[in-house]
């Protein structure tokens, strides 16, 4: 009898696991274009990007973290963390005991900038039996507690951002990773249009023309998901890390140099300060940053106004655009779009901060989260069916099965 009933529990063990590789789970897209700004499609043409509002759905905007950076606010999307809580306080790795700074691009690659308990979706999803993958995101390229993401294509420095013909050789890329490899989950990035926005400003024409680069790359990936029999297998979503707006400059107005009111050569050890205009404030009930409890951002961190770049000691930076600005001004607003077979179609839904994409993505998934700060409450009128995980039931109706023919024999 004893020797029956092991085997009964082994033939449920064994069965779940089957059973939970075989849920009817659908695929997963995630797509960043940095520096997209809530309202460039609006002096756009984008026929592409406007029948994603037809066929899924479309937030009127998005809100990222403070604070509005690149590393920061990838992360907080990846992982469901404020960024107090995952540390990725930068785009540069750097140290307030030494004085190393590591630029950008290189700390895509340092584990030990990235890796700080937070566990991103993609591990949490590998953990769980999904094959995952990151082109170019933000956080794909290092490991976490040993472990690496399956498939990782990192971008190397000085690499061009803008090339159209790379943009839709990507595509075909993830396109193949998903029908022929049986991915589950990929998150691809785009460097525009940050870089036009750095550039020239965000009300330049060129700003307009990636604009309209970015909507034929979404009129690609639509028929690359028809022609590889995506369709009704591979729900997509469209966000960005932060805005841009434009820096007021000499002789619209007298550039602030803080050495001239602070002298901080005596005053401080290390700065970051010719690197846009992010900071932090101690903030009233409700209004708070969710910076305060991070171990890495130093004891002062200043905000410039929206439009005003700060500087230390002398003028050094010449973007006409950038970020990092209070995540409640406009300018720092992005986009949020989405559609598969899981999204309702023509809907509009309204404003939410980007910590909730992740839940969202876990439960399209179909996978435990880990630990995180969103809430799924937030996005889940988006779905067609948002009455909870279809994996739970046919899994636990099996075992308990399994488990009344044991009590009866």
């Amino acid at each position: 009898m004893l020797q029956q009933l092991v085997l009964l529990s082994a033939a449920a063990c064994v069965a779940a696991k089957t059973l939970s590789n075989s849920i009817d789970r659908n695929k997963l897209l995630l797509i960043s274009f940095d520096g997209f700004r809530w309202d460039y499609d609006q002096d756009v043409d984008t026929p592409n990007l406007d029948q994603l509002v037809v066929d899924g759905v479309k937030a009127k905007y998005l809100t990222p973290p403070m604070l509005t950076m690149t590393s920061p606010s990838h992360f907080t999307t990846i992982t469901g963390r404020w960024v107090e809580d995952h540390e990725v306080v930068h785009n540069m790795m750097y140290d307030t005991e030494t004085n190393l700074k590591v630029p950008h691009k290189t700390t895509l690659t340092k584990s030990e900038w990235w890796d700080n308990g937070t566990l991103p979706l993609w591990i949490t999803a590998q953990d769980q039996g999904l094959k995952t993958a990151s082109f170019f995101f933000p956080g794909g390229g290092a490991n976490y507690s040993g472990q690496a993401v399956n498939r990782v294509v990192v971008q190397n420095s000085g690499h061009p951002d803008d090339n159209e013909t790379e943009w839709i050789q990507n595509i075909d890329k993830v396109m193949s990773w998903f029908s022929e490899e049986d991915f589950d989950f990929v998150a691809l990035y785009y460097g525009e249009p940050d870089n036009v926005g750095h550039a020239k400003g965000p009300n330049h024409p060129d700003r307009k023309k990636i604009i309209q680069q970015i909507d034929r790359t979404i009129g690609y990936l639509r028929r690359a998901i028809q022609q590889h029999g995506l369709t009704n297998s591979l729900n997509v979503i469209i966000t960005s890390d932060h805005g841009m707006t434009t820096i007021k400059k000499r002789p619209m107005v007298d550039e602030i140099i803080l050495n001239k009111y602070l002298n901080l050569i005596t005053l401080n050890s290390f700065e970051i300060l010719d690197y846009g205009g992010f900071g932090i404030l101690k903030p009233r009930p409700g209004k708070d940053f969710h910076l305060g409890k991070s171990q890495r951002l130093p004891p002062i961190v200043v905000i410039a106004d929206l439009g005003f770049n700060l500087n230390s000691r002398f003028i050094v930076y010449v973007n006409k655009g950038d970020h990092g600005f209070h995540n409640g001004e406009m300018d720092m607003k992005t986009i949020f779009r989405a559609f598969g077979p899981d999204f309702k179609k023509n809907l509009l839904t309204e404003a939410f901060d980007s910590i909730h994409i992740y839940p969202l993505m876990c439960r399209l998934l179909q996978i435990q989260p880990a630990p995180h700060n969103g809430s799924l409450a937030v996005t889940q009128e988006m779905l067609i069916n948002n009455s909870g995980s279809r994996s739970s039931v046919g899994v636990s109706g099996f075992l308990l099965l399994l488990l009344v023919f044991t009590m009866v024999y």
